[in-house]
Parts: structure tokens; C-alpha cells; sequence
């Protein structure tokens, strides 16, 4: 089947069951990504992906892992659903001249969808972020006032962020970081997209047919763990940014390009590839799930079986 002829509904339905499922097998690793990124040297908390679930497990418990999934699981629905649909819908309008989709304008559409998808991103980053991070900062907590009797840090849920950035700051609270958040979106989609259209093209077994399931899987792995750590560097910026509580000595940045200058000048270079390994092994299989749902038309038999008992009942 080709994409041009998949329903709207149907695009929304697998963009969102391949989040729901990509989302509930990596989280643990997404997690590891923002406590490792917003790490400072000389403050180091955790040593490795592995050192800190670890962690995270013995001082959190097992579904300390899972700090700030709701957000993900409620709203990523949305965002690969527009995402997916967005790439699909301007390829399919580059393709209306008959000339057939050039690299350059495969990357065009992974522009167009990148800059859709922010709508959602933002937010659901800058909330996850915070959630996420909680227990690293309470770790660091604890260890600079040991020996002294302290409170610990409050608990708080996704909800209650949200409420006390819109009483203070507006909805341009939640939109923190929208910058770095396109600046690292943008050039994802712009490398995904037709590197994972090329790379499963490579598997079709005739032009007219579609890849195998394994090949669809294989081509959205390697295609997103590329483009993960080819923008590893803006999601360190906007980690850093969208993260509203410090550590101690932790310093704040004023935008974009303070938050570059000051990373480079304090961590050097190699601070910038932070996360970069969990990054990769959280957007691989993510979008390996998403492709093979997207492919394998479970949105498309939905919407056939419900349009088909609606007819039946009527």
C-alpha cells in the first residue's frame, strides 16, 4: 500500500500506538539521557548509563525509572502522530509534479514535519525534564548537606508544573527552550526521514512492493540512532535550558547561545555529546516500533473494522 493513499485517522492511529509502545520499552534509557546531560563536571552524580538506573532503582525504587512517562505516554500520541502524518503529507505534495521526491526535497519534508511537531514537543520535553530530573538533583541534595538535618526537595507531578508555569510565566512557560528544541528537531527530521526512506527502499523486493517488517524495523533503528547523535549536541542546549531547578553551583543560561558559550568554556567540547550513547539506543528502536506499526497498516485495519461495523449497523 502506498503511503499517499493511507487516511488521516489511520496515520494517527499508528503514529500513536508506535509511540505508546516505543515509549514504554526505552523510557528507563531516556531518563539515564537527562540525568547524564544535565550533569555538571566536578558534580558528577552517575558515572555511566548503567550506573545510574542502578542508582535510580536502589534510591527510587523500580518505577523511579519511569519519572515523568505519563507526560510522554499522554502527549506522544500527538507527537509522532503529526510527525509521521506531517513527513507523509509533504512528500506527498512534493511528489505532485510527477518528478518523483529528490533527496533534497525528501529533506524538505522532514523540515516541514520537524517544525509541526514542536507544537507538542516542547511542552511534553520541558515537563518530562523536570520530572525526570528531580531525583538526580535530590541525590545532589543530599550530598552536599550531609551531616545536616535538611528537607528534602517536594514532590511534584507533571500537573502542578504545568499549572504554576501558566499562573507565572503564560503559556510561554511551557515553551521554554522552543528555540533549541527546533534547532534540534528540525535537523532530525531533515537526516531521518529520507535516510530511512532510502535505506528501506534498499529492502523492497520490487519497486511496487512493500519491505519485509524486519527491514522496516532495521532502517528506522539505523536511520534514528544517525540523526540522534548528529543532533545530540542541540539536545544537551536544550536539556540544559528547559531544566527549571539547579543543583548547586549549577549555573542558569540566558538562551541559546549563552547556554553554547558557557558549556564550551566550563565542560569543553566533549560536554556536548553527553547522552549521546542512551540517546541513540532510546531513538533506534523507537522509531524501528514506529515504522513497522506505520508499515504494517494496524491503523488502517482500525479504521477499516470500525467503518465497516458502522456500515453494518446502519
Amino acid at each position: 500500500m502506498s503511503q499517499q493513499q493511507i487516511s488521516l485517522p489511520a496515520k494517527l492511529i499508528n503514529g500513536g500506538i508506535a509511540g505508546i509502545v516505543g515509549v514504554t520499552c526505552v523510557f528507563p534509557i531516556d531518563l539515564a539521557k537527562t540525568r547524564l546531560q544535565n550533569q555538571r563536571q566536578g558534580q558528577q552524580v552517575y558515572k555511566s548509563m548503567m550506573d545510574c538506573l542502578v542508582k535510580t532503582v536502589r534510591s527510587e525504587g523500580y518505577f523511579g525509572m519511569y519519572r515523568g512517562a505519563a507526560v510522554n505516554l499522554t502527549l506522544v500520541t500527538p507527537e509522532k502522530a503529526i510527525k509521521l502524518a506531517a513527513n507523509d503529507f509533504f512528500r506527498h505534495q512534493f511528489a505532485k509534479d510527477g518528478k518523483g521526491l529528490t533527496v533534497f526535497r525528501e529533506m524538505l519534508a522532514g523540515c516541514g514535519a520537524g517544525m509541526c511537531q514542536v507544537i507538542v514537543t516542547t511542552p511534553m520535553e520541558m515537563l518530562k525534564i523536570q520530572l525526570q530530573d528531580a531525583g538526580r538533583l535530590a541525590v545532589q541534595h543530599r550530598s552536599y548537606n550531609s551531616g545536616m538535618v535538611v528537607s528534602a526537595p517536594r514532590a511534584v507531578s507533571a500537573t502542578q508544573i504545568a499549572k504554576e508555569l501558566l499562573q507565572t510565566q503564560g503559556i510561554q512557560g511551557l515553551y521554554k527552550g522552543l528555540g533549541a528544541t527546533l534547532m534540534r528537531d528540525v535537523p532530525f527530521s531533515i537526516v531521518y526521514f529520507p535516510l530511512f526512506a532510502n535505506l528501506n527502499r534498499l529492502g523492497q523486493p520490487s519497486p511496487g512492493e512493500s519491505s519485509p517488517f524486519y527491514w522496516a524495523f532495521l532502517s528506522g533503528c539505523a536511520a534514528g540512532s544517525t540523526a540522534a547523535v548528529a543532533v545530540n549536541p542541540c539536545d544537551v542546549v536544550k536539556t540544559r535550558l528547559q531544566s527549571l531547578n539547579k543543583g548547586a553551583n549549577e549555573e542558569a543560561y540566558n538562551g541559546v547561545m549563552d547556554c553554547v558559550s558557557k558549556i564550551m568554556r566550563k565542560e569543553g567540547p566533549s560536554a556536548f555529546l553527553k547522552g549521546a550513547g542512551c540517546r541513540a539506543l532510546v531513538i533506534a528502536p523507537l522509531f524501528g516500533i514506529a515504522q513497522v506499526m506505520y508499515f504494517a497498516g494496524i491503523g488502517e485495519y482500525i479504521t477499516y473494522y470500525f467503518t465497516k461495523n458502522n456500515k453494518n449497523n446502519n
